[in-house]
């Protein structure tokens, strides 16, 4: 079952990439993110209620609910946007692809997790797929201010993605499902949305084309109600640093898009990057006992880095 999911996240997400890029034009990004989550937060409230799978919380679940909505289904992706609008939409994907790592480390300082070596080296082959995918974009791209800004909003918003994949682990230790935790914190991403559109003093504008409504129900529906709930689930299961692996294989849909939407054309590095990002899911996702036989194959020593 958490294969099933975990392939079908990268199909969902990999997809959610053109549609966020067609959400892009005359309604303020913050707007935009506001619908999206608003949609996807009634929809769940509602099959919440009609499927009995709402539990019942206390007021400091919700302080922590509060804190997920805001780093997960907020900050975050303004971030993004705001990324977007410095650099290719491509790099941000490569930067997000760091969400392992963030995880990895947050993981370890709030929870104690161990970090393996071979997740260590699958995400490795990871990032360096997604460097030869994005070889072209990153040998053009210059260097400015403008780059830099678009650096940190990547990296902060990756950030944010993995303090709410740890808040969802601490929510979960507690014995609160993810459909809950996710309802709720859809709901609180909202008000912290609202709250900056007020601020800001941002017109409630929409764009009535088939582009934009098409892309925003994508959004709503699969990339967020079936897609947040799935990936929570799975970072329950397998672990966030494993979860976020996603990330990293995610581009390779991405880019299948853009090569149909956009233009992209396939070069012989992009096809090396692609090997090189399913050997990594293959060796980052491979059983401890299996790597470490297969190590011992090759006369390997093998490690934790934990232990060191």
């Amino acid at each position: 079952m958490s294969l099933i999911l975990y392939f079908l996240l990268v199909f969902v997400w990999g997809l959610s990439w053109i549609a966020i890029k067609w959400q892009q034009g005359d309604v303020a990004l913050e707007v935009s993110i506001f619908y999206r989550f608003f949609i996807a937060a009634v929809i769940m409230l509602v099959m919440g209620k009609f499927m009995n799978k709402l539990q019942h919380t206390s007021g400091q679940d919700h302080v922590w609910f509060a804190l997920q909505g805001a780093s997960l289904f907020c900050f975050n992706f303004i971030a993004f946007y705001v990324a977007t609008s410095y650099i290719p939409s491509g790099l941000v994907a490569l930067l997000m692809a760091t969400a392992p790592l963030f995880n990895s480390i947050h993981g370890r300082l709030f929870f104690g997790a161990p970090i393996t070596f071979n997740f260590v080296l699958g995400m490795l082959f990871g990032l360096v797929g997604i460097g030869f995918l994005f070889a072209n974009e990153l040998s053009t791209l210059q260097l400015s201010l403008n780059t830099l800004y678009g650096v940190l909003y990547s990296l902060v918003g990756t950030w944010c993605f993995s303090i709410g994949n740890m808040l969802s682990v601490k929510n979960t230790n507690k014995g609160i499902r993810p459909f809950t935790a996710t309802s709720y914190a859809m709901i609180y991403g909202c008000v912290c949305l609202l709250s900056i559109i007020f601020f800001k003093q941002l017109n409630f504008n929409f764009e009535l084309t088939t582009l934009y409504i098409g892309s925003l129900l994508y959004l709503s529906i699969p990339a967020s109600v079936l897609g947040f709930t799935a990936f929570l689930v799975l970072v329950n299961r397998i672990g966030a640093s494993n979860a976020a692996y996603i990330l990293v294989c995610t581009p390779v849909i991405a880019l299948t898009m853009s090569s149909i939407f956009e233009g992209y054309v396939w070069t012989f590095s992009a096809g090396v990057g692609l090997v090189l990002i399913c050997l990594g899911n293959v060796v980052s996702r491979m059983h401890e006992d299996m790597f470490n036989l297969a190590i011992r194959l090759f006369k390997w020593r093998p490690v934790r880095l934990t232990d060191q």
